[in-house]
């Protein structure tokens, strides 16, 4: 790979040239994304039925397609399993990522197309690669593996041509031939369902190896990282693979993790967000250093952002890039070349920079706290909680929390389950910065916190190491892409945990 150096150098340099265009004009190059998804889809069931084949511009077409949840595509879908063709994409749909985004009992099922695979999945990756050389030209990441935490999939019993598993696996399965020489563990091992057995596995193939990258959801990663420093007593990542250079993540939030992982890796090992999902990549950070993913708005997605006010409405409003304001939540709506038409996503971002357009992830439409008018998203709890640890230099797992109402035994509040590596020595201490640091970044909720007039301090419990692992695997929803939903805006999920304590 050393004497490859050059030659990669030089593609990448070409190709960065070509993604300079697209940053520099994304308004243009989403008109043209919009243009060929409905060239595309006039062909198609859902096309015919909302008259793709007359709408010329980006207002007809929002004016003619409704916005679509998955249960509205779901028949589509579930026609498209069973083997008919043409239903939301005019080309062969034969895998499709499952997704569950939280701990629900209900699986999505989001086709993936050769369109979607080539030209969205594959070619973000490339650019994520482009952008990180040339933010680290002298980067020697392709001279070692990268080892990619990743799910399972299966056929579905109900076709023999498609396949159904985490996106994950489905990428793995269908990665080109280069891509396999610079990635590690074997397929084998890469694809096994059973997680316990796939961390041991993973662990003991990928130690003797010269692994430069990490990619995938950090609660997994963190498994991983632990069995493997128990299993070569290293004290950090760094000592097993010296030239490890950059960790890839997403999935999740990474803020309540970052200090555990600074401390397992090492001090020379970089960030890198991505913002991939079963629906489609969507973002990466152009530079470790940035702050927020930068928006690919090349890749065979169309951007539709829904204010937050509007989510309840019967027929939302949604606006495109050049009307959207910095560091306000909008709901993301797509269409996409798997066939996705106007689709709900369920995620909530926020733009950090407008030249180029920059996102976070700011939350879920359905991971929220607003039983009191407090209106709390995912990325408050996240920096509060991450300010709380380090402020009592502890290091946080997992955690969730939930509204605890009105009674006659007391006032309402939010009620947090939180597993530490270790317990803070005065946790009451850690529940007020908490509290304080939540009101800081959120004045709705330092309105309701108001002298404990409408909502109380928060309760927090300490669980047990290994607590939220023994939930997931109840729930048989272990690995992959699974993970705990950081707020519900009810307590069932509380409910359930509160048993295990």
């Amino acid at each position: 790979m050393k004497l490859l150096s050059p030659t990669i150098s030089k593609l990448l340099r070409i190709r960065h040239s070509q993604i300079e265009e697209w940053i520099q004009h994304p308004i243009e190059a989403q008109r043209q994304v919009l243009q060929d998804l409905v060239t595309h889809g006039q062909y198609t069931a859902f096309g015919r039925k909302y008259g793709f084949s007359s709408l010329f511009t980006v207002r007809k077409f929002k004016e003619a397609v409704p916005i679509q949840t998955y249960d509205e595509i779901k028949p589509y879908i579930e026609k498209t399993i069973e083997g008919e063709e043409n239903m939301l994409w005019n080309t062969p749909t034969n895998w499709f990522a499952k997704s569950s985004g939280t701990t629900s009992d209900k699986s999505k099922f989001i086709p993936i197309t050769k369109e979607s695979l080539e030209n969205c999945h594959f070619q973000a990756a490339k650019d994520v690669l482009t952008l990180y050389y040339n933010a680290r030209p002298q980067s020697d990441l392709l001279t070692g593996k990268g080892l990619v935490i990743g799910g399972s999939h299966q056929l579905s019993s109900l076709n023999d041509e498609v396949q159904l598993g985490d996106l994950s696996a489905v990428l793995l399965q269908n990665a080109p031939f280069y891509g396999q020489l610079i990635r590690t563990p074997d397929l084998a091992i890469a694809l096994l369902d059973e997680w316990e057995q796939k961390i041991e596995s993973l662990a003991h193939s990928t130690i003797p190896e010269n692994v430069t990258s990490i990619s995938g959801v950090p609660t997994w990663t963190l498994v991983l990282v632990k069995r493997i420093l128990d299993i070569t007593g290293a004290k950090q990542l760094t000592d097993v693979w010296p030239n490890l250079e950059v960790y890839i993540h997403g999935g999740v939030s990474f803020t309540p993790y970052k200090q555990q992982f600074q401390q397992l890796l090492g001090s020379q090992v970089q960030y890198l967000e991505m913002y991939n999902a079963s629906e489609g990549f969507f973002a990466a950070q152009d530079s470790p250093d940035a702050n927020g993913m930068l928006l690919f708005t090349n890749h065979g997605i169309f951007y539709e952002f829904m204010p937050m006010e509007e989510i309840d409405k019967p027929n939302p409003t949604t606006i495109g890039l050049q009307k959207v304001e910095l560091h306000k939540n909008y709901a993301l709506v797509i269409s996409t070349n798997g066939g996705l038409w106007r689709y709900l996503v369920g995620d909530t971002i926020q733009f950090t920079s407008l030249q180029p357009y920059r996102i976070i992830v700011s939350g879920r439409t359905k991971q929220f706290m607003n039983a009191f008018g407090e209106e709390v998203m995912v990325n408050n709890t996240d920096d509060a909680i991450a300010y709380a640890a380090a402020e009592c230099q502890v290091v946080i797992a997992d955690y969730t929390a939930a509204p605890k109402y009105f009674s006659e035994q007391g006032k309402g509040g939010h009620e947090w389950i939180i597993e530490f590596e270790q317990a803070p020595a005065n946790l009451a201490k850690f529940t007020e910065l908490l509290d304080t640091k939540l009101q800081q970044l959120n004045s709705d909720y330092e309105a309701k916190r108001y002298r404990s007039i409408a909502l109380d301090i928060p309760t927090v419990h300490a669980a047990p190491a290994g607590t939220f692992h023994t939930w997931l695997r109840q729930k048989g929803k272990l690995g992959g892409q699974h993970k705990v939903p950081r707020l519900s805006n009810h307590r069932q999920y509380v409910e359930e945990i509160l048993q295990l304590l």
